[in-house]
C-alpha cells in the first residue's frame, strides 16, 4: 500500500473559531464588538505573536482584551476579525508600528515569538488561531495599493477585503497552494536538502508550489522530475496544512516512484537520496536529520513508517 490516511492532525489545523463571514459586513455588529471590553485580539509584531511560558517549554497565546487591547490597537495599524471563539469575537490587530511594543502591555504578558518555534508545544487549537492572524495580518500589511492601478486601498469587510478607493477593484488575502510529496520505491523514500535548509543536516520531503493551468497530481509529477529527475506513478493525497509563513496552503500527498537514478537540479538542491526506514528510525546514527516536528513533511515521514511498524 503506498499511503495511508493521516494519522492525526496536522500543527495549525483544527482551529476552535468559527469564521462567522455573515458579521464580516455588519458593521454595527463589528464596531460593538471593538468596543466589547471581553473581546479577545490576538496582536501580531513584526510577523511574531505574543504567547507566556516560553522559555519554560509550555508556552500559551496571550490573547488581550480591554485596556491591553486597546492599548495595542492605539499602535495604530491594521486588523481584522477572525470569527466567534467560545462565543467571545476574535480579531487580529497588527502592532509592527511600535518600536517595542511590550511597554504598551502590563508586565508579565509574556513576548513576542515566532510561531513556528513552539507550534508543537502550544495547546490544541491555539497554533492555529495564532497562525490564522499572522497570515492574514501579512497580506494587510503588504497589500495596501490596487494591483490594477496602484491607488491605495481602504479595508472592506471587518479587515479581510480590500478595496481599491480609485478603480473600485476588490482584493482578497491570497494563499498560494504548495505541493508537498513523500516519494517511495521498493520500502524507500526520497528525501532532498535544499540550499534554503538552516539546518545543514536536515533531510526533506520535495515541494514546490501549483503553476497556473496544473492539477494537484501534475504539479507533484512535474516538480519530482524537475528537482530529482525521478519519474512519478500513483499520486495519493495524504493531508493538508495551512503555512502561513508567510501564505501557503501545503497540500500532501504519497507519490510512487518508477525510477531509481537521482539527477538533482543544482539550482534547487545541494542532494537528494533514498533512504530507508531502517534509517528515517535512527536518523542521528546516519549523519541527517528530519524535518521540524510541526512540518507537513515530518506527518508524511512518520506516517509512512508507522505503515511498516
Amino acid at each position: 500500500m503506498l499511503s495511508v490516511p493521516a494519522s492525526r492532525p496536522n500543527a495549525y489545523t483544527g482551529s476552535p473559531i468559527d469564521r462567522a463571514g455573515t458579521r464580516r459586513d455588519d458593521a454595527d455588529w463589528i464596531a460593538q464588538a471593538i468596543a466589547d471590553p471581553e473581546t479577545l485580539f490576538a496582536p501580531v509584531w513584526r510577523s511574531r505573536s505574543l504567547m507566556k511560558g516560553v522559555e519554560d517549554g509550555h508556552p500559551e497565546a496571550v490573547l488581550l482584551t480591554g485596556g491591553a487591547a486597546e492599548a495595542v490597537r492605539m499602535a495604530g495599524g491594521p486588523w481584522a476579525f477572525l470569527g466567534i471563539w467560545e462565543q467571545r469575537p476574535v480579531f487580529a490587530v497588527d502592532c509592527s508600528a511600535a518600536e517595542d511594543p511590550l511597554p504598551l502591555l502590563p508586565e508579565g504578558m509574556g513576548d513576542f515569538t515566532d510561531l513556528r518555534q513552539v507550534a508543537g508545544l502550544l495547546p490544541p487549537g491555539e497554533a492555529s488561531v495564532l497562525a490564522h492572524a499572522r497570515g492574514l495580518m501579512h497580506w494587510r500589511t503588504r497589500h495596501r495599493f490596487c494591483g490594477v492601478c496602484g491607488h491605495e486601498c481602504a479595508p472592506r469587510s471587518a479587515g479581510n477585503a480590500m478595496q481599491c478607493t480609485n478603480c473600485g477593484a476588490q482584493h482578497f488575502p491570497r494563499t498560494d497552494p504548495a505541493v508537498i510529496m513523500l516519494v517511495v520505491r521498493n520500502g524507500r523514500c526520497l528525501l532532498g536538502h535544499s540550499h534554503r535548509f538552516p539546518n545543514v543536516a536536515m533531510y526533506s520531503t520535495l515541494a514546490g508550489f501549483v503553476e497556473p493551468g496544473e492539477s494537484l497530481e501534475e504539479a507533484v509529477r512535474r516538480e519530482v522530475m524537475e528537482e530529482a529527475s525521478i519519474a512519478v506513478g500513483d499520486v495519493l493525497y495524504h493531508s493538508s496544512q495551512p503555512w502561513p509563513f508567510p501564505a501557503s496552503i501545503m497540500l500532501g500527498f504519497h507519490a510512487e516512484g518508477l525510477s531509481d537514478e537521482i539527477r538533482i537540479d543544482p539550482e534547487e538542491l545541494k542532494d537528494a537520496r533514498w533512504f530507508t526506514r531502517e534509517q528515517l528510525r535512527d536518523p542521528a546514527a546516519h549523519g541527517f536529520s528530519l524535518p521540524r516536528v510541526d512540518s507537513i513533511a515530518r506527518r508524511l515521514i512518520e506516517d509512512w513508517l508507522e505503515q511498516d511498524a
